[in-house]
């Protein structure tokens, strides 16, 4: 059975070299081509292809936001981002709207090919250096747990406090302990999340909140 695909890139030469080697295979063929997001937006829930092809930077609008609308009306459609960004947001905020690919246009067709194969058939396909961001990404997550986890329940309470806002002495009133003692848990705070400032010791809090 012939893999069904949709095309949507708004670089009218890129779409159509596209279309043109996808046809050529036996195995797959392209059933609809967009160059704006508008018009893949309006058409895209009808047609429901077993896989798109999808560009993040479109003319009008991004990729990312075609894929958070239309998941739940294509649930049996796989997505494939095909795109110059490289950019952690992006690939992240894809992969979250729920794309199950991630392609740089740098690709070889064979590559791409290949990866829509992979897709169709349950796979996850992922340009090399996109694959070492997203491990990465979760090599660090999981140290933050880590270090999270360090933290003593006043420490994480000093901390909670610290993200909403409130000065060394407010907290010192709150918890019923001197300014002293404060700046000490804040010392092991930013010691054990390895950070330098109250900025980055926040961030670290709501990201692993989050």
């Amino acid at each position: 059975m012939s893999i069904s695909i949709a095309i949507v890139e708004d670089e009218r030469n890129y779409n159509n070299a596209l279309k043109k080697v996808i046809d050529y295979q036996g195995d797959m063929k392209v059933v609809a081509q967009f160059f704006d997001g508008n018009d893949a937006l309006k058409n895209l829930s009808d047609i429901s292809p077993d896989v798109v092809m999808m560009d993040i930077q479109l003319q009008d609008m991004l990729g990312i936001e075609i894929i958070e609308k239309l998941r739940k009306e294509m649930p049996k459609t796989q997505f494939i981002m095909c795109t110059s960004f490289e950019e952690d947001d992006k690939i992240f905020n894809s992969l979250k709207a729920g794309a199950t690919g991630y392609l740089i246009k740098g690709e070889s067709m064979d590559k791409i090919l290949a990866s829509i194969r992979d897709v169709y058939n349950g796979g996850a396909p992922m340009s090399f250096s996109i694959a070492r961001k997203v491990l990465n990404h979760f090599e660090r997550k999981v140290s933050d747990i880590k270090s999270f986890e360090e933290l003593t329940e006043r420490e994480k309470e000093i901390l909670e406090l610290l993200s909403q806002g409130l000065l060394y002495k407010e907290i010192a009133d709150k918890k019923f302990i001197s300014i002293d003692t404060v700046k000490k848990h804040v010392g092991n705070i930013y010691r054990k999340l390895h950070v330098n400032n109250k900025v980055e010791a926040i961030n670290k809090f709501n990201h692993f909140k989050n």
